[in-house]
């Protein structure tokens, strides 16, 4: 007597095969050849990666030993070009930003100064405030707007002193590193060549 065969459910449960549509069996081993073959070309990429990133820092290494100076570090930008102008690559650091508790206390001298301004004809900033610190569906707030205050030529003392809260109250909690390809087309710009399934 042979022995069953089952087919874990998505609830884990143990399901005897015999009782699995054939459809279903169908659908579980197309989605499982995809899946599989998804993650050798995932595994392919990072390998890419690695070495590209290695090939452009010997690059640049070498490139600085001519000027008798080793290359300073892994945190600046780099765009390299053909000869011909046809490829460029950038690697792009990305610093990632968050705030201390000190946002907070900018935010309530900014309210401060948007209660006495009330009366006066800076209704916009208000708005622009609000908007400024408005979260996203993960929670989380929108740098460039909070940073994008601080650019607004208003003199006066609290909300300079608001502007020092928030810049006291950025921190850096790491650093992200972008690898972007690009092919020049015969209009002379560069489009990026994507390795995104979804952008091909």
């Amino acid at each position: 007597m042979s022995e069953k065969e089952f087919m874990a459910d998505s609830q884990g449960r143990q399901v005897p095969a015999e009782l699995v549509s054939d459809i279903d069996k169908l659908r579980d081993q197309t989605v499982r050849r995809i899946a599989d073959e998804a993650m050798k070309m995932r595994q392919v990429l990072l390998d890419f990666k690695t070495r590209i990133r290695g090939d452009i820092y010997t690059f640049v290494d070498i490139s600085a030993s001519q000027y008798g100076k080793s290359w300073g570090g892994k945190k600046g930008n780099i765009t390299l070009t053909t000869y011909d102008g046809k490829y460029r690559l950038v690697v792009a650091i990305n610093d990632q930003i968050v705030f201390d508790e000190r946002l907070q206390v900018a935010r309530e001298l900014i309210g401060d100064c948007v209660k006495k301004w009330s009366e006066g004809s800076r209704s916009e900033i208000l708005i622009l405030v609000q908007d400024a610190f408005q979260v996203d569906k993960a929670g989380k707030l929108n740098t460039a707007r909070i940073l994008g205050l601080r650019r607004l030529e208003i003199t006066d003392p609290d909300w300079q002193m608001a502007m020092s809260a928030i810049s006291d109250s950025i921190q850096v909690s790491g650093s992200k590193q972008y690898l972007r390809f690009y092919e020049r087309n015969e209009q002379g710009e560069y489009v990026q060549i994507p390795l995104d399934v979804a952008a091909l």
